[in-house]
């Protein structure tokens, strides 16, 4: 095979692979959806307030429904833009679906304050968990 033929060949697969990596489950992962990004939200979910409600990994607990599963409580699509809105803004107690779940999700964690840059951060694993 001509190596002019070999190379076209070469990055046609690492043009396909690198298409195939931004999809998961047929699903575009958002620009954000980073490994940095997914990292950092899986420290900051994990090791502070989110974790304490949701669980950690976010397999739910008495407090917040789980966010590891294809269903989402409080959401309508489980997009990142909706799931950066409802960790930037909260939901407020009278909003809340399920009965089960009496506390109010406080807006960018609560007494955490997340930043911007953490909120989309937190975002990242959350989107990550139900789009395996």
């Amino acid at each position: 095979m001509p190596v002019r033929t070999l190379l076209h060949r070469m990055v046609a697969i690492a043009a396909l692979f690198t298409v195939a990596a931004c999809h998961v489950g047929g699903i575009k992962r958002p620009a954000l959806v980073t490994p940095a990004n997914v990292a950092l939200g899986d420290s900051l979910f994990n090791t502070g307030g989110c974790q304490r409600c949701h669980g950690k990994g976010g397999v739910g607990a008495a407090n917040a429904p789980a966010l590891d599963g294809k269903k989402w409580v409080q959401l309508n699509t489980g997009s990142f833009d909706e799931i950066v809105k409802i960790i930037t803004e909260g939901v407020p107690q009278a909003a809340i679906k399920d009965p089960t779940h009496k506390f109010a999700m406080r807006p960018r964690g609560g007494p955490m304050n997340l930043t911007d840059p953490q909120v989309k951060a937190v975002a990242a694993y959350v989107w990550t968990l139900t789009h395996k």
